[in-house]
């Protein structure tokens, strides 16, 4: 990882421009322009999802109880949401929001309530312990992320954010979500 006072140098070419060069090479009339954004992007997926396994692993902390524990931490006092708004903020199924809460909720981090508005509706509220177990990793799984972008300015970083935030609203739209 570079430091803050020296910026890593831009390499001049890499394994991704060798696909490109290659395919245009063999395939002149075929758009090769995707191969340096999709296949770097699809690079850094792995590497980051590879990362974050080790980090999480590091933690003792699995991503499911993660995603839920932050989402309830997020939402502010009283610290607690219907599954079905767990599920909408955590792209998962209600299916897996039920799993996730049960086995939160075995280990002491959650706890369901019925809702106070209709007494029929159910409300998951994240406990004291839960409290403690999201505050113990979310500043040493953000610091360590902040890490892995230090590569880029903090002009770059706000760039690729607004670039990477077009790029998935067209392909979630596209996809129909």
């Amino acid at each position: 990882m570079a430091d803050d006072t020296e910026q890593p140098e831009i390499p001049s070419s890499d394994g991704a421009d060798a696909i490109q060069q290659a395919w245009a090479r063999e395939r002149p009339s075929t758009p090769v322009g995707s191969i340096g954004v999709i296949t770097r992007i699809w690079w850094i997926a792995k590497l980051l999802t590879d990362d974050r396994r080790a980090t999480m692993l590091r933690l003792d902390m699995d991503a499911g109880t993660l995603d839920l524990l932050s989402t309830l931490r997020r939402a502010g006092p009283p610290y607690r949401l219907p599954p079905s708004e767990l599920a909408r903020r955590t792209l998962v199924s209600p299916g897996a929001v039920s799993q996730r809460v049960a086995r939160c909720e075995r280990d002491g981090l959650v706890r369901r309530l019925r809702s106070p508005e209709d007494g029929r509706g159910v409300l998951v509220e994240l406990t004291e312990a839960g409290h403690a177990e999201i505050e113990r990793t979310v500043d040493d799984l953000l610091t360590h992320e902040e890490g892995l972008l230090s590569a880029l300015t903090p002009e770059q970083r706000d760039q690729l954010a607004g670039l990477l935030k077009i790029l998935l609203a067209d392909l979630n739209r596209r996809a129909g979500n």
